[in-house]
């Protein structure tokens, strides 16, 4: 019996073998550490292919994806000064986000925890579990961009008016198939 192939998609200005071996498969999902790991490996081997693909877009903010997998997903997201997110979740995903330049401030709650408020300076990576919901923002006065990675894949997000409403247990959310998917953005 042979394996499911997998399936793959890369953006074409990152088609190289270094991410390919980055984004190779895990057995099953990706840890909250592993994604740390990826996204700071990405925001630092590919700094100036990622500056030069980030584009800024005003007043809805721009992203781009650069890698899906069955088991992981990989995003650069651009921030000018007063962007950011409205309280979500990420439906049972675990993630995480490297900050490539600029800062940003994040807001974020477990469910029946505390809401908790981090600054993350360029540079800064943190990986986070499948119950965190949050609010990403960049208060600051320069531009900012960061590269994000989810596992599973695709799973969709759940937003809240504020993080006050964030349940006492996020449930998962149905992550789709990848079979077929060729949809990369920018």
């Amino acid at each position: 019996m042979t394996a499911p192939a997998l399936s793959k998609d890369v953006h074409p200005r990152f088609d190289h073998p270094g991410l390919h071996e980055l984004i190779a498969p895990r057995d099953p999902l990706w840890t909250p550490r592993e994604l740390r790991e990826l996204t700071s490996s990405v925001a630092a081997d590919f700094r100036t292919r990622l500056v030069e693909v980030v584009r800024f877009a005003s007043p809805q903010r721009w992203w781009t994806q650069l890698a899906v997998t069955d088991e992981v997903e990989l995003w650069l997201l651009s921030w000018l000064p007063g962007q950011g997110t409205a309280p979500h979740d990420h439906g049972g995903a675990a993630g995480s986000f490297t900050v490539l330049f600029g800062d940003l401030s994040e807001t974020y709650r477990y469910p029946s925890g505390p809401i908790r408020e981090h600054q993350h300076a360029e540079g800064a990576s943190i990986g986070f579990g499948q119950g965190r919901a949050h609010q990403v923002r960049n208060l600051g006065q320069v531009k900012a961009a960061s590269v994000h990675a989810y596992s599973p894949p695709l799973v969709p997000t759940r937003e809240y008016a504020t993080l006050r409403d964030v349940p006492d247990e996020i449930p998962t959310l149905p992550a789709p198939r990848l079979a077929g998917f060729s949809g990369l953005a920018g």
